[in-house]
């Protein structure tokens, strides 16, 4: 009896790792398919820019340029994709009341960015259970950090503008630059 559960526990562990290790082998494909679906559920939820919106533009100076953000090695790309997928549905799951988006949109937009971060955390799980280096486990932090301030600068943007329409609009036109970065990291993955 010991035995056939010890047996059954063995080929549970084995078929989620191999499983887990397909995930990881096919997620440069996922992660396309989420970008492009991202791109598309962003222009859907509200359509054009507000005319009344554009002279507030130019108010949303972010610290700095997501795309510049320095990510070095493949399992940094997953961690800064990651951070970021999280960051952007912490970002569109907060007070949306002014923003009269399509809210089906919205949904789609928020349910496709919470599967590929759960994707990539059991991903990024099957690494770290491997073990890294303390070198490793500072850059990974480092990545992260990094992204959490360019997204706290999105977060004070939007309080300080009390969430009104055109601050979430701003933030609307800004993401799909974020997605140009994972873009980038995703490609780097695939290499």
């Amino acid at each position: 009896m010991t035995t056939r559960c010890l047996l059954h526990v063995c080929l549970m562990l084995l078929f989620s790792t191999e499983i887990s290790s397909r995930l990881c082998t096919m997620l440069h494909f996922q992660q396309n398919k989420v970008n492009k679906e991202s791109l598309e559920l962003l222009q859907k939820m509200s359509g054009n820019f507000p005319s009344q919106c554009i002279n507030e533009r130019a108010a949303f100076k972010p610290t700095q340029d997501v795309v510049q953000l320095p990510v070095s090695q493949k399992e940094n790309a997953k961690v800064a994709i990651q951070e970021i997928l999280q960051e952007i549905f912490n970002i569109f799951s907060k007070n949306l009341t002014q923003s009269a988006w399509d809210g089906t949109s919205i949904v789609r937009f928020q349910n496709g960015l919470y599967l590929q971060i759960q994707r990539l955390e059991a991903c990024l799980k099957a690494h770290m259970e491997k073990g890294i280096t303390n070198s490793e486990s500072e850059d990974l932090q480092l990545t992260s950090r990094r992204v959490k301030q360019y997204f706290q600068g999105i977060d004070v943007f939007l309080k300080e503008n009390q969430y009104s329409l055109c601050a979430w609009e701003i933030i609307r036109t800004e993401i799909p630059r974020c997605f140009v970065l994972v873009d980038k990291l995703t490609r780097r993955l695939n290499n």
